[in-house]
Parts: C-alpha cells; structure tokens; sequence
C-alpha cells in the first residue's frame, strides 16, 4: 500500500524515541491481510508475525513445527495490508540456531520474499553471532528473552522464567550482550516484573512485554488470545478485550437457523 503523506511510517527509530519520551510501544500479533489492515488502521505500532501461528492458525502443540515457507506466507499476507506500523517477523525454529550463515540466509529470505520490516529470534549469548551477522546485513533484529517457547522441550513447562538469581543474572547479562549486538528491541516473556524493571532501565533500547509487568517500555498479545479467539488459554498476565469465539458463534447459529427457517435469503436479498 501506498502511504500517504499524512501517515508516518513506525520505523525502529521511531520507537527508540518512544522509549526515551516515555511512550509506551502497542505491539500485537497478525498472520493475515484482514486482520492486519484492522489493527494497522486502529493505531497499533508494531505487528508481530509470530510463530505463534504454528498454535492459533495451524493447531500445533508448540511453535516447533512451523516452517520458514510458512512464515514468509503469513508475513506477505500481513505486509500487503499495512500502510503504517512497523512489521516484525519471527524466524522459526530450526531457521537460525544451527549457524550464523544459515541465519542471515533465512532473515535475507524473510526480508525479500515477504517486504517486512525486521525480524525477531529467540535466545542470548548462544545466538550473538547470528544477530550480529543479521544486523551487519542490514537487517534490524529484535532480540526474545525469558520464556523463549521454541524451547520449552529444554524447559519442560511453561511457568515463570528467571526467578532465581542464577537465570535473572543470566538474562540480564543477555540483554546487554543483544543491543550490544546491534538489536533494536528485546521482548520479554513471563518473567518478574521487577527483573523486567531493572533489564529496561539498563538499556538504551526499549523492551516489549507479555507476562513481564508493567515496567516494559510496550506491551504485546497474541490476537487470539487478546480477541476471545481462543478460549482455553487464560493466563494471569492475558487482559481479554472481547470475547469473540462468544459472538462468532452466535452469528453462525444464527445463520445456521435462519437457513434451516427458510428467512435467508428474504425476498430482498434476491434478485
């Protein structure tokens, strides 16, 4: 889409500035044009093209199994739609761990076949090279810290990260070697709000939180999650907005009805 000269584009820099005003950054996730267009033209900041969609669009258990083709297919989607904020895209699992070559490979696809705008991987110290070599590409890369769910093999469980000293330090230590590394953000996920506090107070960059508190510089949800999409997960850290799967469900027994009576079509939406 074309952007006119009233819109301004959200760009990396612009949320450096949001960081240092004290703006906080709304960032959401998307993995389709109509969705997208929604939230881009409500005011949201930043979309998130997240493996989440291995959960919400494919029904997988983990964010494991979705595919580097996948992710490009959603992002397209998504970018087509978007006239203003910022686009972010996750490289999947297996895209980017095994060496830093393979992930720039896989970024530089994600760049030029889809038009986003950054991309976003999981992990500290074990992926600075990656990062670096993303980033020396020109490539902006948004660091994910704490709960990273590619690994929740390693972790076991999806509780709170980072609560005892050895992880926090760890974490904390992450974050540092990551916009040292060139990153524009990092997100954190599920962990103390006042580890989120101090990690966002050391930086210079700005942190995105989900399940880390108020003291991030933004916020992000999964929209399904978010939406009343889906019902079965409801953490303490998700704020519903609406209850979507109530209202959809709704309308289509009510069309389902209204087919069975013979009221739909009426004679004024005939022709």
């Amino acid at each position: 889409m074309s952007v006119s000269k009233e819109t301004k584009k959200v760009t990396t820099h612009t949320l450096q500035r949001m960081k240092a005003a004290g703006e906080k950054i709304s960032m959401i996730t998307a993995y389709d044009f109509s969705f997208a267009r929604i939230f881009d033209q409500a005011g949201i900041d930043v979309i998130l093209v997240g493996d989440s969609a291995s959960n919400v669009m494919a029904g997988h258990e983990t964010t494991l199994p979705i595919t580097l083709e996948q992710m490009i297919y959603h992002a397209s989607s998504v970018i087509r739609a978007v006239n203003r904020c910022l686009v972010v895209v996750d490289l999947p699992f297996g895209s980017f761990q095994s060496n830093s070559e393979i992930a720039l490979a896989s970024a530089i696809r994600i760049m030029k076949e889809t038009g986003a705008h950054a991309v976003k991987l999981e992990g500290g110290e074990e992926e600075i090279d990656s990062v670096k070599r993303i980033v020396s590409a020109g490539i902006p890369v948004m660091g994910h810290l704490g709960l990273t769910p590619q690994s929740i093999y390693k972790f076991g469980t999806y509780n709170v990260r980072a609560k005892e000293e050895a992880e926090a330090n760890k974490l904390k230590k992450d974050a540092q070697l990551l916009e040292e590394a060139g990153c524009f953000g990092i997100v954190l996920e599920k962990i103390p709000a006042v580890l989120a506090k101090e990690v966002s107070e050391s930086l210079t960059i700005p942190t995105i939180g989900i399940g880390a508190g108020g003291f991030c510089n933004g916020q992000v949800l999964v929209m399904h999650d978010m939406l009343g999409i889906n019902t079965e997960f409801k953490p303490r850290f998700l704020r519903q907005y609406l209850n979507l799967y109530e209202q959809v469900t709704g309308a289509v027994q009510h069309y389902v009805a209204d087919i069975k009576s013979q009221d739909f079509p009426n004679e004024n939406e005939s022709y």
